[in-house]
């Protein structure tokens, strides 16, 4: 089963069909030095032993010693030529599935534990590694080694082969018995292995509130459940697999009382050499260990089936937010930007989050979103980079669908900062350009100036000392004002700011105002906004409320004509907040 689930990866293996070759030649002639040995003892024996020819013996006993080193040397080229290939084959693999995890879209990872996904990009390609490199060489070397050996016997004696065969056939109905119950346990055991790297995961990233509200016992006791869990799946698989195992090792010893029985009993007719029996005896203890690894096959057989599933199942999720066919660059953007007839729900939900919404922003010009919680103003900003798409209608840049630019184009005409700053395990530097092209140092200075990012200097490495995981060694505002210089830096003819003041002291936010003034003067800025000092930053308002824009004008016109603005602000002013994204 698991060479059926393998036939979608087997694929890799083909940049490295040379290894392949060599180690298959290497395997063909271990096997052909392995099968020769028996026959090399059974002339010794019924030859010069049995004539007592002594002068002969040293030549044989040099051939079996020339054929051991012959074996050794092909299994060392099997072995290293295997593993090599195989493991590039995984490098390309989790490769790939890593390309892949990044063209899904928002709402993919929206529903997938991170701890699933990190289980399947480790855990699950290096379950497929694994078999490919050991569990199918093994397999294929067990059918083989037991075809050649059953030919070799019944060229010895065709009766004792015939007996052999009969005491192997068991393993067919002990492999299918194995199969049924293991599939099931494989499946099980490698899911809560995701679970639980998710309990971890989320242990390691939310330390500090685990430890402010004193909840170490809590997630101790989760900790243990999921690998109490994991532990009992794993004892299951084990007694799988011991009976499989002793189940099949009896095979053989049955297979060999039946061969010296009979064996003997030929050799007493005269119709085989005692040669030609301890030969054949040989034959029998060659299949002792293909016989004994096929329950050890068969288990790697079923992890792995369930390891491709599993990969499967993020592999056959296909990139709803992709180019479009046709799509075109855009060298240029003038950064006018229109919401037209715009309606969005978020995926598996029934609500809309915004309807039949139209909104105009001008080259140049910025607007603030301003609505009560949960009214959407964060769901706008996503859609103007696509990382989610609408549902109705069109978002517009320049008068173009952004559906029908390419994403990368599209991408690189906006800037965006989220009200949750996300940093990388990274410097500073690397946080900041993020990949983008050669960035000049008066470039990254300008960006820094404008987000007050100046503590960047005084950090121990400067602009290269690394920021830690998610950027936890920094505090919260100092991470917000990182991740808004990432957003101006290159100076992005759109900005798309959702609350990026939110977690700077009142002094830093005036300062960070004044200069985002300046570099939104010739940009065309969406500015989500939670509360009213950063108002002042927009030319004009959009007041969202029920997914739709119902008023628009500036700060003071809005405060004269509605109420619902005067409320929202009022209620700021009392200590409440306008709201909190959606």
């Amino acid at each position: 089963m698991g060479l059926l689930a393998l036939r979608r990866y087997i694929p890799y293996m083909r940049p490295y069909l040379g290894l392949v070759i060599v180690f298959g030649l290497a395997q063909l002639g271990s096997l052909a030095a392995a099968a020769s040995i028996p026959k090399v003892i059974q002339l010794i024996i019924d030859g010069p032993i049995a004539h007592h020819q002594l002068t002969e013996l040293r030549p044989m006993a040099a051939l079996l010693v020339l054929i051991g080193l012959l074996e050794f040397v092909l299994v060392y080229v099997r072995r290293t030529y295997s593993g090599t290939a195989s493991l590039r084959m995984e490098t390309d693999l989790r490769n790939d599935f890593y390309a892949h995890l990044q063209d899904l879209q928002v709402s993919f990872h929206d529903n997938w534990q991170s701890g699933q996904l990190l289980s399947r990009a480790i855990s699950d390609i290096g379950t497929v590694r694994r078999f490919v490199s050991f569990g199918l060489i093994w397999f294929l070397q067990t059918v083989v080694t037991s075809a050649v050996v059953l030919v070799l016997m019944w060229s010895l004696d065709w009766k004792l082969a015939i007996v052999v065969a009969i005491c192997m056939l068991p393993i067919v109905y002990f492999s299918n018995k194995f199969h049924s119950k293991y599939k099931l346990i494989a499946r099980r055991l490698q899911d809560q292995q995701g679970d639980l790297t998710t309990v971890i995961e989320e242990m390691a990233t939310g330390v500090r509130i685990i430890k402010a509200f004193g909840r170490m016992p809590l997630m101790q006791k989760r900790f243990e459940d999921q690998a109490r869990l994991l532990r009992a799946t794993s004892l299951q698989g084990i007694r799988a697999r011991a009976i499989l195992w002793t189940q099949i090792n009896f095979l053989p010893n049955l297979s060999l009382v039946a061969v010296l029985l009979l064996g003997g009993f030929n050799v007493v007719q005269g119709s085989l050499t005692i040669g030609g029996l301890i030969a054949f005896m040989n034959y029998v203890f060659m299949l002792t260990w293909p016989m004994d690894a096929i329950g050890w096959v068969l288990a790697m057989s079923e992890e792995c089936q369930t390891a491709c599933e599993r990969l499967n199942e993020v592999l056959d999720s296909r990139p709803e937010i992709a180019d479009r066919p046709g799509a075109r660059a855009m060298e240029k953007s003038r950064g006018r930007i229109e919401f037209r007839g715009v309606g969005f729900k978020y995926p598996k939900s029934d609500e809309w989050i915004l309807r039949n919404l139209n909104l105009v922003v001008e080259p140049g010009e910025t607007v603030g979103i301003v609505g009560r919680t949960g009214s959407g103003k964060t769901t706008l900003a996503y859609l103007l980079p696509r990382l989610y798409d609408v549902e109705e209608g069109q978002v517009l840049l320049d008068g173009v669908d952004v559906r029908d630019l390419h994403l990368r184009s599209l991408r690189s005409h906006i800037g965006v900062a989220f009200e949750d700053p996300i940093l990388f395990s990274a410097s500073v530097h690397e946080n900041l350009v993020m990949g983008r092209p050669i960035v000049s140092d008066e470039e990254l200075k300008r960006a820094i100036d404008v987000a007050q990012a100046g503590f960047v200097w005084d950090l121990p490495w400067g602009l290269e000392t690394r920021v830690g995981e998610q950027g936890y060694t920094l505090s919260g505002g100092q991470r917000q004002r990182l991740a808004l210089a990432r957003a101006v830096l290159g100076s992005p003819p759109v900005l798309v700011l959702d609350d990026p003041l939110s977690s700077v002291d009142v002094h830093t936010e005036a300062l960070i105002e004044e200069s985002l003034a300046s570099v939104l003067e010739g940009v065309t800025g969406l500015l989500v906004v939670h509360r009213p000092s950063t108002l002042a930053l927009a030319d004009r308002v959009a007041l969202i409320d029920g997914g739709t824009v119902i008023a628009t004008g500036t700060h003071t016109e809005l405060m004269k004509s509605n109420d619902l603005y005067r409320a929202l602000l009022s209620q700021e002013y009392e200590g409440v907040p306008l709201g909190s994204p959606r």
